[in-house]
């Protein structure tokens, strides 16, 4: 098969088209043939040496979510068979034009979403839903601030807990930024270039506090994430993109009951990530057939791309998913 290859740690270009062995795949996984591959921030991280892959997952071929058709199934498998269009949550390998996956990190492709849409639902679908929803416990009539509104994960949080009830409130680095996510349904964006999220939040929630803050950003936004936490308030950890070292006033942790916490999805058992998928099903997957709750994409790169894809990903320009296409 063909697939995008890590060549050697380094920057865009390192990424190279190559001939690559179908995966084996066990009893209880399906094998799929991709028709397109999210585009995610870790894909960046393996690219460039710093983000290993569990074991089991290909080394040198990345990529978290993919959608397709699945051609064969292992002897266990009894929810899927040849022929079904499926979403998956992987832990490597989706830059190819085979991929497996165990079936209950597989989700039904929404009859009413193309390929290229499907592709961009599990990666961050499922880290919304862990951490918001499961981590952070966010409840109907509560509130949420969401760190990097812009981004994949952000364009899902927005429409997630929107859909299910809560304010939201986001971040993001440009005018321009802030009105796509209020588009979407934010109900009040922050250029945190122009203006002090601490004491946007602090206004916005007359001094109360958001109930939830998902942050990708880590660093020097600490001290702002705990001063806007409500009373009772959850910090929820996905990324320290600011770094992982902080300053953190623990008076404040205790005073207000906070509870901070954060995960890696990607090391997760299978179990847990099918635990997941089966909420996404019940709760979340009718949504979107609805159109309650809809796909952003960016951009479509052919897979021969992807360094473009990856090279655009790093600049932080665009607004939703980047997705590669193997649909020829």
């Amino acid at each position: 098969m063909k697939a995008i290859v890590i060549t050697q740690p380094g920057g865009p270009e390192v990424l190279q088209l190559a001939e690559r062995p179908k995966p084996q795949y066990g009893a209880d996984e399906v094998l799929i043939k991709v028709m397109a591959a999210g585009v995610n921030r870790p894909d960046i991280f393996q690219r460039k040496g710093n983000y290993p892959p569990p074991a089991g997952a290909s080394a040198d071929i990345p990529g978290l979510e993919v959608t397709g058709v699945i051609v064969e199934v292992g002897d266990a498998v009894i929810q899927w068979k040849p022929g079904d269009k499926v979403c998956a949550l992987v832990t490597g390998g989706g830059y190819a034009e085979y991929c497996k996956a165990p079936e209950g990190q597989c989700l039904p492709v929404p009859a009413n979403l193309s390929f290229a849409e499907a592709a961009s639902l599990p990666e961050t679908f499922f880290t919304v839903w862990s951490n918001v929803f499961d981590r952070g416990k966010l409840q109907p009539h509560q509130s949420l601030l969401i760190h990097g509104g812009s981004s994949g994960i952000g364009v899902t949080a927005i429409q997630m807990a929107k859909a299910l009830g809560s304010t939201v409130y986001v971040t993001a680095s440009s005018d321009e930024k802030c009105s796509f996510c209020e588009q979407l349904g934010a109900d009040k964006a922050i250029n945190y270039k122009t203006t002090n999220f601490k004491d946007a939040i602090k206004s916005l929630t007359h001094s109360v506090g958001v109930n939830v803050i998902l942050d990708m950003i880590g660093g020097d936004y600490m001290p702002g994430n705990i001063d806007s936490l409500a009373i009772e308030g959850r910090l929820v950890m996905i990324n320290a993109m600011n770094g992982r070292e902080v300053k953190l006033d623990l008076s404040k942790v205790m005073a207000k009951r906070l509870i901070i916490t954060g995960s890696m999805l990607r090391s997760r058992e299978v179990a847990f990530k099918t635990a997941i998928a089966k909420n996404l099903e019940q709760k979340i997957w009718p949504l979107i057939e609805s159109g309650a709750i809809k796909p952003v994409i960016y951009k479509t790169f052919g897979a021969e791309d992807a360094a473009a894809a990856h090279k655009l990903m790093e600049s932080s320009t665009h607004t939703g998913k980047i997705v590669l296409s193997f649909e020829h």
